[in-house]
C-alpha cells in the first residue's frame, strides 16, 4: 500500500496578482466613506513574491475632506482584508490620490446649466 502524502505536501496554491489587486480594490471601496459621483472607482495594482504583497491603490476624494484620515482607512482596510481573504503578508499600502473633486466647482457649474 502506499503511503499518503499529507495535504500541504500535495501542491501550492496560487493567487493570481489580478485577483489580489481586485480584494484590494474592494477594500478601498468599502474604507472610503464616498466616492465622488463624477470619479473612478479605486484601482488597486499588486506584486506578489512568495505570499507577500505589495499593493499599489488609486482613489479620488471629495474636496475639501480629511485626505490623510480617509487615505490611513484605506491602508487599514485594505491590509486586513487582502490578509484575511489571500493570505498573504501585506507589509505596504501606497495609497495614491489622483484626483481631487472640489464640490464648490461641482456646484457652481450644476448652478450654470440650463
Amino acid at each position: 500500500m502506499a503511503a499518503q502524502v499529507a495535504p500541504a505536501e500535495r501542491g501550492a496554491t496560487r493567487i493570481a496578482d489580478r485577483v489580489v489587486a481586485k480584494i484590494a480594490a474592494q477594500a478601498a471601496r468599502e474604507a472610503l466613506t464616498h466616492v465622488p459621483a463624477d470619479g473612478s472607482p479605486p484601482h488597486a495594482t499588486v506584486t506578489v513574491r512568495h505570499d507577500v504583497a505589495r499593493v499599489r491603490v488609486s482613489v479620488e476624494l471629495d474636496y475639501p475632506s480629511d485626505i490623510g484620515g480617509q487615505c490611513g482607512a484605506v491602508r487599514r482596510q485594505v491590509t486586513q482584508r487582502v490578509e484575511a481573504l489571500a493570505g498573504m503578508a501585506v507589509p505596504e499600502v501606497v495609497v495614491q490620490v489622483e484626483r481631487l473633486h472640489s464640490a464648490h466647482v461641482h456646484a457652481a457649474a450644476q448652478g450654470r446649466t440650463r
